[in-house]
């Protein structure tokens, strides 16, 4: 018995030891020694970071954060989320505020290039919409000419409206609101014939409304790609690694069916690529500086990319249509975890 806890007590100072070292990432050494993730969200948009009847934050966004935090740190709940706007969330991140910025950013050249941040993936598929009070009679973006619009400033939209417009030899009037519930606000009482952002963003908004949701419609046509991912600074390698990766192995837990529920029961698998994913061959965290677990983690806490989507974004009505995986016609495709 003494035997057993003799050696019981040296696995553990010997894992403590490990732990401390270096993991040659400085976000993620920043991280072990405050004991949590800090994460950028919006924390105003239902379906993606909005907090419930609790005061937790719910949503995919949210849960990202908490995966991120299950693979650095084997605990999904050591995470600190920071609320931020659409104009200070990069500078944020920028100045070590967060570690990870996980905020409807659409991934571009622009911001990629000049920003001196890293997208790690794309997470969500979008598209910039529009959405129209239900008694203007509007059935088209085509009859948008001459209309104001509700925008959030600091954001892709602007420049997908302003350029849809000129495409079609429209004209409009943008109403800029650095404030989400102002701006929904300002549209709700009529201020702006129409409110342009993420079609996602159009839906976790009418669903938000309850009753009030027949008041609006989303009109047919979406004018821009909108991949939406999280981002990271540049210069920390194997912080992007984590991140990146982290997406990628909830796509491809969902690909080997590998769920919250059933993950555990997996560890016997003889699947070459579920042995793999799941750390019991192979050491492919250490490569990251992780613990050989740290998928596994991400899965029996968080979930698959498909749990996480059936309980944050399906209740807003969206079809999962390009964010279906590739085996099932979508875009969503993770490399091979070897």
């Amino acid at each position: 018995m003494l035997r057993t806890i003799l050696s019981c007590l040296a696995a553990t100072l010997l894992a403590s030891s490990a732990w401390a070292q270096s993991s040659g990432s400085p976000t993620l050494d920043a991280i072990r020694a405050r004991g949590a993730v800090t994460c950028g969200v919006s924390g105003t948009n239902p379906g993606f970071a909005f907090a419930d009847s609790r005061g937790e934050l719910r949503g995919s966004e949210a849960d990202f954060c908490r995966a991120v935090a299950a693979a650095a740190l084997g605990d999904a709940s050591k995470v600190k989320f920071v609320s931020l706007t659409s104009t200070n969330r990069f500078t944020a991140l920028q100045s070590s505020e967060i570690d990870l910025l996980v905020r409807t950013a659409t991934w571009s050249l622009g911001r990629e290039s000049s920003l001196g941040l890293l997208f790690a993936g794309i997470t969500f598929y979008d598209g910039t919409a529009f959405m129209v009070h239900n008694s203007s009679g509007v059935h088209s973006a085509k009859e948008l000419d001459g209309a104001t619009i509700c925008i959030l400033p600091g954001t892709t939209t602007e420049l997908a409206v302003a350029d849809y417009f000129r495409r079609t030899n429209m004209h409009f009037t943008p109403v800029l609101i650095d404030n989400v519930a102002e701006l929904r606000a300002a549209f709700r009482n009529g201020r702006c014939d129409s409110y342009s952002t993420d079609a996602s963003a159009l839906a976790s908004f009418r669903s938000s409304e309850g009753a009030a949701a027949e008041n609006y419609v989303l009109l047919p046509e979406v004018i821009s790609k909108e991949p939406l991912g999280p981002l990271v600074r540049k210069g920390d390698d194997k912080w992007f690694d984590i991140v990146r990766w982290t997406h990628f192995a909830m796509l491809t837990a969902e690909e080997l069916e590998l769920t919250s529920a059933n993950v555990e029961g997996s560890l016997g698998s003889a699947n070459p690529d579920v042995r793999r994913l799941l750390g019991i061959d192979g050491d492919l965290g250490r490569s990251m500086g992780l613990d050989s677990r740290w998928a596994f983690n991400v899965i029996r806490q968080v979930g698959n990319f498909a749990e996480v989507w059936d309980r944050t974004i399906a209740p807003l009505g969206v079809p999962r249509g390009q964010n279906q995986l590739w085996t099932k016609g979508g875009l969503q495709y993770a490399p091979p975890i070897r």
